[in-house]
Formats: C-alpha cells, structure tokens, sequence
C-alpha cells in the first residue's frame, strides 16, 4: 500500500516550515527611508547628530514616522517616497558635507524574525533602483608613483654608495640618470643590474647609452601587467571596504576587463551622493618629520586630523606610500597601551629599513591624504538655490610617533590614543590604501518607479503562467492535479525561503529564472502522472501509483541534473543578469524535485493509501 513512514513525514514538514519561516518576511512590506552618516568615515553617528537631524526636519515640518540611531549611522523612515526625495533635499542643503545621505528602502521585517536570521529577498539593481557606475583606474599614475619611489631610492642609494649623478629624472615613464663620468656609469649600471632580475617581483628594463653616460629604466609588459592588477585589485578592495562602511544595502563592487570596477549601489537614487560614497578612497604616506636642518624649500606643514589647530612640518621626500601596507592590526605595549602594528610588503620594508637607520630618536609621520568633495549653496541664472561641488585633496597627520628602532617590514606605531582610536587608525591603514587614481567612465541611475515597475511586471508574469497551469492541471488531472499545485506553491515558498536564507540578490533575471522553474516543476509531476496513467493499463490502483513515482523518478532525476550542471556552468563563468538567473534557476531546480517527488507523493498518500481503490481518474 501506499504509505509514508513517519519520519517521511517529519522531514517533509520541517523543509516547509524552515523554508515557510524564512519566506515570511517577504510578506511585509519595505518602507522609503534615509541613512544619515557623518562624511568623516572614522567617525559614528551620535546623539548630538540625531538632535540636529530632528530640529532640522521639525524646522520644515517634514513628516517622518521614526527616526533613531543604528550602529555608526542614523535611519529616518518616511511614509511615503516623495517624503523621503524633498527630506532629503531639505537635510543635504542644511548640512551640506557635514554628511552623507542615501536613499534606501527599510524592511518592516518584525524582529523575532531579525532574530532567527530570516530577512527579505534582496533586490538588485533593476528592481530595487540605485546606482550604477563604471570606473577606470589611472594605470600610468600608479606607475608614475611607483617610478618615483624607485628614483627616489636609487637617489639616496648612489649617494651613499659615492656614486656621482648630474641629472636623474622621469621621462615618458622612465628613469633618467645622466652620470658624471664613465666611472660613475659603470658602477651605476652595474647597480641596475644587479636588481634587474627582480624587485619584488618586478622585473625592469634597462636601456645604456654610454657615449652619453645615461642610463634609462622603464618596467617591462610583464612587470606593468603585475602593477596594474596590483593597482585595480588593491582599489576593488577599498572601494569595498568604504561602501561596505556606509552600510548600502547589497553593494556591488567587482573587476570589469583589465583596468575598470563596476560599483553598483541599490536603493541610493542619488548619483552624488553615491559619488561622495566612492570618493571616500584614500591614501596614506610616510614621512619623517622635518627638523631644524631641513630646508624650507623640502618641508611642508600639515594639521592633525584630530586637532585642526595642532600642526607639524613634515619633509616632502614620501619613504612609503599606503599602497605598500599589506596588513595593519591593533594590539597593546609593555605599559599596556594601544598600538597599531603595520606591515609592509618587500619593497616597502626596504624603502623603510634605509629611511629609520639613520634617523633613530626622530618622529615619522603617517599622513592621510583623502579626495573630498566640497558643497556650497549658490543661486543660478534662473535665481534658484542650488548645491555646487568642487573636488580637492586633503592630507591631514593621523600619527607622529618617535622612531625607536630601525624599521622595516613590520613595526608599530605607539601614542595612537585609545584602543578606539587605534581600532580606527588600523582600519584606515587596512582600507584607506588606494594604489591609484580613478575615473568616472559611465553613470546610470535606475529610478525607484522602473524598479517598482519592473517588479510589477516580473511578478505579473509569474502570476499569470501559474494561473494557468494551476488551471490546467486542475482541469486535467482533477485530484493529482490538485495535488501538483500545492506542490507549486510550495515549491515557490521554497524557492523565496531559501533565497532569503542564502542571503542571495533577486534581479529581473532571477524572476524569469522562477517563471522557467515553475514550467520544470509541472513538467516533473506531469511525467510521474503520465507514468500512473501507463501503469493503469496493467496494475491495479495501488501498484500504479507506487510504480509510477518510482520508474518516472530516474528520468526526473536525469533531467533536472542535466539542467542544473548547466546553470551551476551559467553561474560560474557569467556574470550580473546571467549569474541572477542561474541562483534562481539551480535553487529551483532542487525545490522543484523535492516538491514533486516528495510533496506531490504525500499528499497523494493521504489521499488514495490504504484504502481499496477500485478506479482511479487521473
């Protein structure tokens, strides 16, 4: 007889639940709101910000249903979208770079739910809108800052070693050194070849003019090869260090070709402020700190970023850039007080062994050189206020701490102040690094009204083909076919639960992905009810049911393989809307063989097992 065991059952009914549990905060409804941070990435969001936030929207009577402080930034939810678009218009012109604002959606989702880990699907871009940008990393900058390290180091290496130079600069990507007699060019060039081979793992081309006493160095097509993966690959992990940091709902920031990142912002409708966003990348750089011997024409002064009013000079020659800082992490020192220890990669250590042998007892600086936007209200011809921006550099001293001992690939910095202040100090250090300069190639704006649109079609389009079979199935095989639609909703339950546990992003891909899943999983109870309908022509009732599920299962099983090795190949080598398609696509996949083998033979059970059936309409 047809019957499963209880632990048939069980297992059945804990996949529904865990699958119905984790689908459920789908149902509740998104609501506009905005996230308000301070510009200053080191710095979180305070009570003191909250208040201003509140004066500033009861000063325009702006209607907001809550506001309240959340980890480092501050969430004001709104009723409705166009509440939240002129809030925003009203908080940015009072506030100005004091902060950056973005627009998102908040989930309603209640928070017993939050506590079990279950949270709503996350839309992608063409659904949820947002912002789209495709930027360029100035390969040749990163090479002309790596060339201008290695004159630097060749500079003060032939001046110890009494090698005389008359003239050494940079020309069209190249060093220049013009020796001041032949003896001086031989033992020059016999110093370039003997790091010709490899500088860590650089390799350099070296071209000799001797009747002139010059020599030339340029980096060879491999060597530009590894500084420009360096360089997008270290600028790919800063870009997703600082959005990360603003706390954008499923950001996308990935490599596109050889030198360009595509950022992808859903829920941020403004493309200035995701632009502030982006321009948070930084640098750092090393330097000793001048002292009374050291020209005026080769210092410089800067503030302190903690203390605008507190100054140092520091020497223009730059020992180490952020771009050498493979690793930074806090600790404590013999008297228990905070510290950063730094590390640095082959060349950074060697730049910074011969920058400290000397200079043991003198304080290094650690400079942070951040690209800001500045806003200002200003009228236009039409005799309208609006918000004009100007893009400058800022370098501000983070840490000016006493050299104890020669340093080199590893070394910490004391006198950071609180473990906080360390913590943050560590985190710039990690995540402030850009090896290069970037450009803006291409700006979209996805409006939320597409997004919603887009939804509304998408979900009109799963709708309108699940009414159909629905109808179908109930008019063709009445009982079963009762039984394979509530597998199919079932199987759609599934699909959004596991999602949401995976923490996956739904794109308008992905919901022609479940549109295709919804055909399979018919396809899959139609072959196990064509196999009963053979099997009636032989066995009775009973012995057709169980046969038909059995034998049906092996081409079911062959079938939906097939197509899910297909879209795992999908997965793997596609990328934005074919990746969308191919999560939703494989998950479908699996949900749909558990619910047609498994669901659709339960329910049949319930119905038709142990009892003596006589005829059987299918």
């Amino acid at each position: 007889m047809n019957k499963f065991s209880i632990y048939q059952y069980l297992l059945i009914l804990v996949v529904l639940v865990v699958g119905s549990l984790y689908a459920l905060p789908n149902l509740y409804p998104t609501q506009p709101s905005i996230q308000v941070a301070y510009t200053d990435s080191g710095r979180s969001a305070d009570q003191s910000l909250l208040n201003d936030l509140e004066s500033i929207l009861e000063e325009s009577q702006t209607d907001y249903e809550d506001i309240f402080l959340r980890e480092n930034k501050i969430v004001i939810k709104f009723k409705d979208v166009d509440t939240q678009l002129s809030s925003k218009t009203v908080l940015q012109n009072a506030l100005l770079d004091k902060v950056i604002i973005a627009l998102f959606l908040e989930p309603a989702t209640p928070q017993w739910l939050k506590d079990l880990g279950a949270n709503p699907v996350k839309l992608g871009l063409d659904l949820s809108g947002g912002v789209h940008f495709l930027l360029e990393v100035d390969i040749e900058t990163a090479q002309q800052g790596r060339l201008e390290l290695l004159l630097e180091t060749y500079r003060k290496t032939f001046k110890e070693e009494r090698i005389k130079f008359d003239e050494s600069s940079i020309k069209d990507l190249k060093l220049h050194f013009k020796f001041s007699d032949n003896q001086s060019y031989n033992k020059g060039l016999k110093k370039f070849r003997d790091d010709s081979p490899v500088i860590n793992g650089v390799q350099y081309i070296i071209t000799e003019r001797p009747s002139s006493d010059v020599l030339m160095l340029e980096y060879s097509d491999i060597a530009l090869r590894e500084i420009r993966d360096y360089a997008v690959g270290q600028n790919l992990i800063t870009l997703r260090n600082r959005v990360n940091e603003l706390g954008v709902s499923e950001p996308i920031v990935q490599r596109q070709g050889g030198n360009r990142i595509v950022v992808q912002l859903p829920g941020v409708q403004d493309p200035t402020a995701a632009k502030k966003i982006i321009g948070k990348t930084a640098n750092l750089e090393f330097r000793m700190e001048a002292n009374s011997r050291t020209s005026p024409l080769r210092k410089e002064e800067f503030n302190f970023k903690e203390n605008e009013f507190q100054t140092a000079f520091l020497e223009r020659s730059v020992i180490v850039a952020g771009d050498r800082v493979t690793n930074a992490n806090t600790g404590f020192d013999e008297s228990g007080f905070a510290q950063v220890n730094i590390t640095l990669d082959m060349e950074g250590g060697r730049a910074m062994q011969k920058a400290t042998s000397g200079n043991i007892g003198r304080r290094l600086g650690v400079l942070f050189v951040e690209q800001k936007t500045k806003s200002e209200l200003v009228t236009n011809a039409m005799g309208e206020s609006v918000i004009e921006q100007t893009s400058y550099i800022e370098k501000n001293i983070i840490s000016l701490a006493t050299v104890q001992a020669v340093l080199g690939t590893s070394f910490r910095i004391t006198g950071v102040g609180s473990p906080a202040e360390a913590s943050e100090l560590a985190l710039l250090l990690r995540a402030g690094a850009l090896a290069a300069p970037m450009k803006f190639v291409e700006e979209r704006t996805v409006g939320p009204s597409l997004g919603k649109e887009n939804i509304e079609l998408g979900m009109k389009s799963i709708v309108i083909g699940f009414a159909l079979v629905v109808l179908f199935m109930i008019f063709y095989y009445r009982v079963f076919g009762i039984a394979a639609n509530i597998s199919l909703i079932l199987n759609l339950v599934l699909i959004t639960g596991i999602m949401s546990l995976l923490g996956a992003s739904l794109t308008l891909p992905g919901m022609a992905g479940i549109v295709l899943t919804v055909g399979m999983a018919v396809d899959a109870n139609v072959l196990i009810f064509s196999r009963i309908r053979e099997e009636l022509k032989e066995k009775d009732p009973q012995s057709a049911i169980r046969d038909g599920f059995s034998r049906a299962f092996v081409t079911i099983f062959d079938a939906n393989v097939t197509t899910l090795i297909t879209a795992l190949i999908l997965y793997i080598i596609g990328t934005g809307p074919v990746k969308g398609f191919a999560i939703t696509l494989s998950i479908g996949i699996v949900t749909s063989m558990f619910t047609a083998i498994m669901c659709t033979r339960a329910m049949v059970n319930l119905v038709y097992g142990n009892k003596n059936i006589q005829e059987l309409k299918i």
